[in-house]
């Protein structure tokens, strides 16, 4: 496919893997190519800039979108849906390069020492120089939101997430200032997964490999005990687990005020929480309704849930 006829506010055209390299035994960094990144950027930092990529389906070629207009996406869900692909969310790791050489780079988890995995999972395992896939991405100059870090005038900062938030915050590590304060908690599948990150001198990075133990239970109780409160355990149904939940300062998935100002306690604190939703539920209910953190002082994200395919 060649670079789109028609204007969109956002990028949606073809790339092509340019580099792969294998970083941990469940990261796999991959770097997207394609001339039409020479218009990608947004105004400000990047942090946790979120995109698209649309994965190829049965054929094993990436859909088309040459001459694409504002109905790309209903067009795209009116194709077959083993011919459309697979559409998933992922965070910017890193840009290089400039003009038509600006690269893409993405860090894919490849879930295989849980013996989970999906279409993107699959690919990424696979993937060579010269494979293909659409992007959907931010077009300098234009709004295209996927940015949730947000810490305003915070002195502290609270960074937690399993294995599929790691490229997000390894990305807002690298671009806090120097003096920044705080702890990242990350929880990886084995103990292979902790990565050298760079970031603040302030901003201690506490790595969490499960190594066999329950989603989530080592990540709550550091995250917990980091707070200065009793360790507990996370006990959540799956009738309390809201699959797509989101909770930031100015947006809440379940119509919940966000306005409501809470109590004094770690009045200092900016938290950004993502990962499996039933861990990430857990954590909020702790942080907002144990502890009284004021709601717009904090960033929930549920990634993705366990035992439900992801979507878009």
């Amino acid at each position: 496919m060649t670079t789109t006829a028609h204007r969109l506010p956002m990028i949606v055209d073809e790339v092509e893997v340019v580099r792969v390299e294998l970083l941990t035994p469940s990261f796999v960094r991959i770097e997207l190519g394609s001339p039409a990144l020479a218009d990608f950027g947004v105004d400000g930092p990047l942090w946790d800039q979120r995109i698209k990529l649309v994965f190829p389906g049965d054929s094993g070629r990436a859909p088309s979108f040459a001459g694409a207009d504002e109905s790309w996406y209903a067009t795209w869900l009116d194709i077959p849906e083993g011919e459309r692909g697979h559409m998933r969310t992922y965070t910017v790791r890193d840009v290089v390069g400039s003009g038509a050489d600006t690269r893409l780079v993405v860090d894919f988890v490849l879930h295989l020492a849980e013996g989970a995995t999906g279409p993107a999972s699959s690919w990424a395992a696979a993937a060579r120089p010269g494979d293909r896939l659409v992007v959907v991405a931010p077009r300098r100059g234009d709004a295209f939101g996927g940015i949730e870090f947000a810490p305003g005038t915070a002195q502290r900062l609270l960074l937690v997430g399993d294995e599929t938030a790691v490229p997000a915050v390894a990305a807002i590590l690298e671009q806090l200032p120097a003096g920044a304060r705080g702890a990242a908690f990350l929880e990886v599948p084995v103990s292979g997964d902790a990565l050298d990150l760079d970031g603040p001198v302030g901003v201690e990075v506490v790595w969490l490999p499960r190594d066999g133990a329950p989603l989530g239970e080592r990540l709550h109780g550091a995250v917990v005990a980091h707070l200065g409160a009793p360790v507990e355990p996370s006990s959540e149904s799956d009738a309390e687990v809201e699959p797509n939940l989101w909770e930031t300062p100015t947006f809440s998935s379940s119509g919940e005020a966000v306005d409501e100002a809470g109590g004094p306690v770690h009045a200092d604190l900016y938290a950004w929480i993502a990962g499996e939703s039933g861990v990430v539920t857990g954590l909020r209910r702790h942080l907002v309704r144990g502890l009284g953190i004021d709601r717009r002082q904090v960033a929930f994200m549920g990634y993705w849930r366990q035992g439900v395919a992801m979507r878009s």
